[in-house]
């Protein structure tokens, strides 16, 4: 009976998906990674695109989502990054994050609150099950 209550308390635990964070803000990124990996999962985390990609070389085998801010240092854009990896690995799932309004990343450019797209700052609970259900979506 104690067993199928505590697989009963959470369905929908991850199977270890591992994303990575690209956030230049070290503070969230830090609290970014803490909340997911209470989430059960794993977590590599970059503070720059220039970053995430030398990471994505030696992991990409092993990456399932890409959490990244659309407005970066060092040249390359949250947006460009995903169209990189995403060119490496179709099957790669994004969601981007920004504190300053969806609109500015241009008309052509589709994003939806909670699917693959969170608006910062956003309550931890919300990362966790937008991860999953990005994870899980087609």
């Amino acid at each position: 009976m104690e067993q199928e209550q505590k697989s009963a308390v959470n369905p929908t635990a991850p199977a270890r998906q591992t994303i990575l964070i690209v956030e230049d803000e070290p503070t969230l990124r830090a609290l970014v990674r803490k909340v997911l990996e209470r989430g059960g999962f794993q977590v590599i985390e970059a503070p720059s695109g220039l970053a995430a990609l030398e990471l994505w070389n030696q992991k990409k085998p092993h990456v399932d989502l890409l959490l990244t801010d659309m407005v970066m240092p060092d040249g390359i854009s949250g947006r460009q990054l995903a169209e990189k990896l995403k060119s490496e690995n179709p099957k790669l799932k994004v969601i981007y994050t920004t504190g300053y309004s969806p609109d500015l990343m241009g008309k052509d450019f589709v994003v939806k609150e909670g699917v693959n797209f969170l608006q910062k700052p956003y309550p931890p609970q919300k990362l966790v099950e937008t991860v999953r259900n990005r994870l899980a979506s087609e």
